[in-house]
């Protein structure tokens, strides 16, 4: 996708779409955008991650020991938890259709948390989201 457009692509998915341009350029000189075809295993449970994934579009089922246990879509990211504490993959990711993603290596997902405070902010927003989500779940 040409500069601009992955730009204007950027700022219509919630985790970046509060950001300034010029941070939006910061996050594109430093994302990859990748087309992935369906059935795909973007991660796998159990090994060491070293990307970041936002979906850009498409639909991919997360399983835990083999099981479904969610559907991600359109602006959803996944991958953070293992480069924030450097653990294995807690479920694996595969694509469920055709998909585009922005992919952010290890150092670059480091440089964007140190460099971005608006893409942060809304990261920690995500995760306590999914805390929540968790939380709630448990309790039924």
């Amino acid at each position: 996708m040409a500069g601009r457009d992955f730009i204007t692509h950027l700022s219509e998915v919630p985790l970046f779409a509060t950001l300034s341009r010029r941070e939006l350029n910061l996050v594109a000189k430093r994302a990859e955008d990748v087309r992935v075809p369906e059935g795909k295993v973007l991660c796998s449970e159990g090994e060491m991650g070293n990307q970041y994934f936002v979906i850009l579009s498409g639909t991919a089922k997360v399983t835990r020991r083999g099981r479904r246990v969610a559907t991600l879509g359109t602006g959803q990211g996944f991958g953070e938890l293992s480069l924030l504490d450097k653990h294995p993959r807690n479920a694996t990711v595969t694509a469920e259709t055709p998909m585009e993603v922005v992919v952010l290596g290890q150092r670059e997902f480091a440089g964007l948390v140190d460099d971005v405070p608006g893409f942060a902010r809304k990261l920690l927003a995500a995760l306590a989201g999914r805390v929540r989500e968790n939380d709630a779940k448990s309790i039924q």
